[in-house]
């Protein structure tokens, strides 16, 4: 049996997803803001969740980056028209799929199944690749070491989960919000700024010559990639 959480701080919405969602194979749980979904997570096994972006207390943003610490159930996002940027920004985050509101229950419905087909068929989330490596840089999650050609490099904390989502996906453009969120886990405000600093840093570590990166890049007006090999 399914254990669904649907989180939203329309009590509207939860009443009409819970009608949507009653039926023998699904046991539905709710919250009301990204806290109130965390602590759910620490208690139940959850397999798929509905996750509100615009909440009090802890917006669906915040609490998705938080998820993806700790969970790869389904999550899918519950969005106004207007919210297109943070639909983007939460696919980028880990959230598999989004619902525009108003949404029709078939639409609802067959997402859910869709979401849920997949995650059961693998028998749960893929585990995260433990070791990375990138143009003569290593990275193992396990121990938690980053070796550049072959010599270790000593980071702090964020700057390792800095490169570790870089590597996640090379070549892939990360905007100063979206690692902000990710790494620093709240809402990206101001965010631009300190997300530079740790870049900087970054490259002082990992780079011969900072001023002319070959390891970290940045794509004017989008953010920071990391390079595939070692040829920029």
């Amino acid at each position: 049996m399914p254990d669904i959480l649907i989180c939203d701080d329309d009590a509207d919405i939860v009443a009409a997803l819970k009608i949507y969602l009653t039926q023998p194979d699904y046991r539905l749980f709710t919250a009301a803001n990204g806290k109130e979904a965390l602590e759910t997570l620490e208690r139940e096994e959850i397999q798929l969740i509905l996750l509100d972006i615009m909440m009090p207390v802890m917006d669906g943003l915040s609490a998705l980056a938080a998820i993806r610490e700790k969970s790869h159930a389904p999550v899918i996002l519950l969005t106004a028209k207007s919210e297109d940027t943070d639909k983007v920004l939460g696919l980028n985050l880990g959230a598999d799929d989004y619902i525009t509101k108003p949404f029709q229950p078939l639409e609802v419905c067959a997402r859910v199944r869709s979401q849920l087909r997949r995650y059961l068929h693998y028998s749960g989330a893929p585990k995260a690749r433990e070791k990375l490596t990138a143009g003569g840089i290593e990275l193992d999650d396990r121990t938690k070491e980053v070796l550049l050609d072959g010599e270790p490099v000593s980071l702090t904390h964020k700057e390792y989960e800095i490169l570790k989502l870089l590597m996640s996906s090379p070549g892939a453009v990360f905007s100063p919000k979206e690692i902000y969120a990710a790494v620093w886990k709240e809402k990206p405000f101001g965010s631009d700024n300190t997300v530079a600093v740790h870049i900087r840093h970054l490259r002082e570590k990992l780079e011969i010559d900072p001023a002319e990166p070959r390891h970290i890049k940045v794509v004017f007006g989008q953010g920071y990639k990391l390079e595939r090999g070692r040829e920029a």
